[in-house]
């Protein structure tokens, strides 16, 4: 990040989330979701309102209130697409800020859920056919924000469309089950971009490609994502021509192996 300082790379994450009913170590369900079954299908319950449809939302204001007393850069919530399901936005920040405000938020939103007894799932598909939960990852440079921005918007697609397959392996664990090229998402095989698509891998917004400048939205990322190795790649990728990418896949790697090893 420091490297790319001079181009100013801010960022906004999407983090999405969903909540649980948990008895015990070993078993849980969706809050307000039948116990041993499924609610209606997924359509209301995006933005909703009302206890037919929104569940969770004392925990989801008191995580709000509590990111605000934090001073973290906290942007917004919305009920999602998947019963219990929730987003809240961090953002915007400048470069590896964005992963302290992001992890703090996390960490956060687990005490709150603590509060009414209740699990915070960042699972990137929680339910196969139903949406899954990614961290959808805005991100701009000064040369994006300035007047025809869009010139340089494009130039960093084509830098991330030559790393996808490097990008997807830092993206979250999971993630496979989540991009399908089904439910919002963009097949993990195929790196792929256009205006206002929420299909695709990278998204222009519509506002930034009629005024010609602004950000780009990588769709890729998963809800459990580390966000300053996802922010470290978009970066180097962007800014630095892939500079440091190899060392940012090796971090990866040997914090697996830890894992893997500690349990």
């Amino acid at each position: 990040m420091t490297e790319a300082a001079a181009e100013k790379p801010w960022f906004g994450i999407e983090q999405e989330y969903a909540i649980f009913v948990t008895k015990g170590t070993n078993y849980k369900y969706p809050l307000g979701w039948p116990e041993g079954g499924f609610p209606s299908e997924q359509g209301p319950y995006y933005c909703s309102v009302g206890a037919s449809y929104a569940y969770g939302r004392e925990l989801v204001e008191l995580h709000q209130r509590a990111c605000f007393y934090a001073g973290l850069k906290y942007a917004g919530l919305n009920a999602e697409v998947l019963p219990s399901q929730w987003e809240f936005q961090i953002g915007p920040c400048e470069g590896i800020e964005m992963g302290d405000h992001l992890w703090l938020a996390r960490y956060l939103l687990q005490r709150a859920g603590e509060v009414f007894g209740l699990d915070v799932s960042f699972d990137p598909k929680p339910f196969k056919g139903w949406n899954g939960s990614g961290a959808h990852t805005n991100f701009s440079t000064l040369a994006m924000r300035n007047e025809n921005g869009i010139e340089a918007i494009h130039k960093g697609i084509e830098s991330l469309q030559g790393a996808h397959k490097e990008h997807i392996q830092v993206y979250g664990v999971g993630n496979e089950r989540r991009l399908v090229g089904a439910c919002e998402t963009s097949s993990i095989e195929r790196f792929s971009y256009g205006v206002g698509n929420r299909a695709a891998s990278i998204r222009i917004p519509f506002d930034c490609a009629a005024k010609k400048c602004g950000y780009m939205e990588d769709r890729r990322p998963a809800s459990n994502c580390d966000p300053y190795l996802v922010t470290g790649m978009i970066t180097d990728s962007v800014c630095l021509g892939g500079k440091h990418r190899q060392d940012i896949l090796q971090a990866w790697n040997d914090f697996q192996k830890k894992s893997i090893a500690h349990h």
